[in-house]
């Protein structure tokens, strides 16, 4: 567990079926997260269920954050990293927090953690992030911990409103 400034990153439980059938099937979160369909609360408990596995076998990581309020641990969002790269030593990363608890700095402490985790104990190269033009809080939140612009995939996504722009930003450990 990873724990640091009121907010810790946890591995997923099996009792966080529940949590992510909620937010897995938020279909205004489908668009970030590139979901076409929902999922069954058997797919995700499957999905638990490989968690287990080596983060070199996967290829991935998926924590539930958790915010400390005085007397318990409130899950209030997740953040994974994908797309895990041993040879080249990077991955992307991903962060989504429940509407609920938006806008208190958890998606900042959380970011900043998992940064650190990933560059100080995994000794990741780089980290990256693809993040829509039109999605300021997410470009925000991932400039304020160092990661920088380099790049613009045009018309890369496709949304209810027409075709978005892709904006890809890293954070390289040095």
């Amino acid at each position: 567990m990873l724990e640091g400034d009121g907010i810790r990153l946890r591995a997923l439980e099996p009792e966080d079926v529940e949590l992510l059938y909620s937010w897995e099937n938020d279909m205004k979160i489908w668009e970030v997260s590139n979901t076409l369909t929902p999922f069954s609360k058997y797919q995700l408990k499957r999905y638990i269920e490989s968690s287990k596995l080596s983060i070199y076998q996967t290829k991935q990581l998926r924590l539930i954050i958790e915010a400390d309020d005085g007397k318990n641990h409130l899950p209030v969002g997740m953040i994974d990293l994908f797309d895990f790269d041993p040879f080249h030593n990077r991955g992307g990363v991903g962060i989504i927090i429940n509407s609920r608890f938006r806008g208190k700095g958890y998606a900042r402490k959380a970011l900043m953690l998992f940064v650190d985790y990933c560059f100080g104990y995994l000794k990741l190269h780089q980290l990256y992030a693809s993040i829509t033009e039109d999605n300021e809080a997410s470009i925000s939140l991932f400039k304020s911990v160092g990661f920088e612009h380099t790049g613009t995939k045009l018309q890369w996504r496709k949304s209810v409103s027409g075709y978005k722009d892709e904006l890809f930003f890293q954070k390289i450990n040095g």
